[in-house]
């Protein structure tokens, strides 16, 4: 249950003014399917997450050991550093589609997901949980939690949501399970349970 809570938070937080949520705004105004366009993002997610846990999982049981250990708290923290820089969406460009709504949002999400803080973070979690059903469900929920308002709500989230408030939190929380990683990697935590 810490895996699917830990990865939902991070992930949701993350994502608020991620590229993808804008490319959700964008999607979102091009064809005005709400329910196409979260199906999409959806089993994009799925792809793309469970692709990133299951690396993460398997490369922390090929690396396992201590160095490796800190190695994912040093990610962790980089991760903070990295969720205070605001995205942008690359190409706004209002290009006519090739593909029906869903086509679209699934092939634009999975691509544009690649990379991405999200995905990162998603490879992390799951070698630090090696539960890779779990981080997956995680962090789609997270996705799901930060997209679908963006989806429905269009432009309007990002007139009320204070994005670099956001973006603090998010940084926080990758920081905090950063700094706990590495003290349980240390033996820091053995007098504090």
């Amino acid at each position: 249950m810490e895996a699917f809570l830990t990865s939902t938070a991070v992930v949701t937080l993350a994502e608020i003014g991620d590229k993808t949520q804008l490319l959700a705004i964008v999607l979102a105004t091009r064809f005005q399917k709400p329910v196409p366009i979260i199906a999409g993002i959806f089993a994009a997610t799925i792809a793309n997450h469970f692709l990133a846990a299951l690396v993460g999982s398997q490369v922390a049981a090929i690396m396992d050991g201590q160095w490796f250990r800190y190695a994912i708290a040093a990610s962790f923290i980089i991760m903070a550093a990295w969720t205070l820089i605001p995205d942008k969406l690359d190409d706004e460009e209002h290009k006519p589609a090739r593909f029906g709504a869903f086509i679209t949002t699934l092939i634009a999400f999975f691509l544009v997901e690649m990379g991405d803080k999200t995905q990162v973070a998603t490879v992390a979690l799951g070698a630090r949980f090696h539960d890779v059903v779990s981080v997956t469900m995680g962090t789609t929920f997270g996705m799901m939690l930060a997209n679908v308002p963006a989806v429905f709500l269009g432009h309007e989230v990002l007139k009320y949501v204070p994005l670099n408030i956001v973006r603090l939190i998010a940084a926080g929380l990758f920081f905090l399970i950063g700094v706990w990683v590495l003290a349980q990697t240390a033996g820091w935590t053995a007098g504090l349970l």
